[in-house]
């Protein structure tokens, strides 16, 4: 049952830091921003590449950026014309329209480079005096173990419940999550899971723009690690996860999807409302609207 999935282990996340991020039903009203915020941190991505391109174009014999994107109209058209396409949520909650949210691309697997990069628990614990500890002891030694790193979000979660997640996660490996932004309503958020090791499996989360821009090449914000090498003898998965600094999202808000990504892949018979937002998602079913989605988050507080 559900019950088993504690908000004690949530709130255990990123030790140290501000509780998670709370939304109320006013701010969730707002979320006539989703549209704009896709195109102003497009903005923002251009504008850091803006020198290497108008170097590109200098190199083309091209007079400006422009000119250079003139240049390459095709290749960029052919690259929209692969994006799938996702409805969104028009100018405020009180109207019914909707409008197209392209997402780039989904079917590629984005695993990390190289899996030699790739820690395993044993990197970070004793695994052989481990075993010989009660659950709570390695809990705690979990949060102290993270404890002086202010970029990285940890915590433990019960094999029962992580088996859920994980068998949800096979079905619908790729979601996307609203995350509230003050004053300018829901930013929306890519996350894939990849399966990289027999011991070892990763969520990426990225900025949806980030990814329409830049497909499988997008560097995610944020990357959690669930650890299953304590899994069959002690009965739990040990999660870590780790947020880049100057990427856009803070440690809280990094903690607020993670929340957020339980709640929808942890879900029981009982919810089925999240479970069909994740299968029309995975279908790129029209009637999916973020909408829905955002309801639906606002429900996990």
């Amino acid at each position: 049952m559900m019950a088993t999935f504690r908000i004690s282990t949530l709130r255990r996340i990123a030790p140290g830091a501000a509780p998670h991020v709370r939304v109320s039903q006013r701010r969730w009203a707002q979320v006539h921003g989703v549209r704009f915020l896709v195109t102003q941190y497009s903005d923002r991505i251009l504008e850091k590449y803006k020198e290497k391109l108008g170097k590109k174009a200098k190199e083309e014999g091209l007079r400006d950026i422009d000119q250079l994107k003139e240049a390459y109209k095709e290749k960029i058209q052919d690259v929209k014309k692969a994006a799938i396409p996702i409805p969104t949520v028009a100018a405020s909650r009180t109207t019914s329209t909707t409008s197209p949210l392209p997402v780039a691309q989904v079917s590629a697997e984005r695993t990390p480079s190289s899996n030699s990069g790739l820690r395993t628990l044993s990197s970070y614990l004793d695994l052989d005096k481990t075993m010989d500890l009660p659950e709570k002891e390695i809990e705690a030694i979990w949060r102290l173990r993270h404890v002086n790193d202010a970029q990285s979000l940890c915590a433990t979660i019960p094999l029962s419940v992580y088996q859920t997640i994980e068998d949800t996660a096979k079905t619908h490996p790729r979601f996307i999550l609203p995350l509230p932004k003050e004053g300018q309503g829901a930013e929306i958020h890519f996350l894939q899971w990849t399966f990289p090791a027999e011991n070892s499996v990763t969520v990426l989360f990225t900025h949806l723009a980030e990814y329409k821009l830049r497909g499988e090449f997008s560097q995610p914000h944020t990357t959690v690690t669930h650890h299953l090498e304590l899994a069959k003898d002690k009965g739990l998965v040990l999660l870590h996860g780790q947020v880049v600094e100057g990427r856009g999202v803070s440690v809280d808000e990094a903690k607020w999807l993670v929340m957020c990504l339980q709640k929808f892949y942890g879900l029981g018979r009982e919810n089925n409302e999240r479970r069909r937002l994740l299968e029309l998602f995975g279908k790129g079913d029209a009637s999916f609207k973020i909408e829905n989605l955002v309801e639906e988050a606002e429900k996990i507080i």
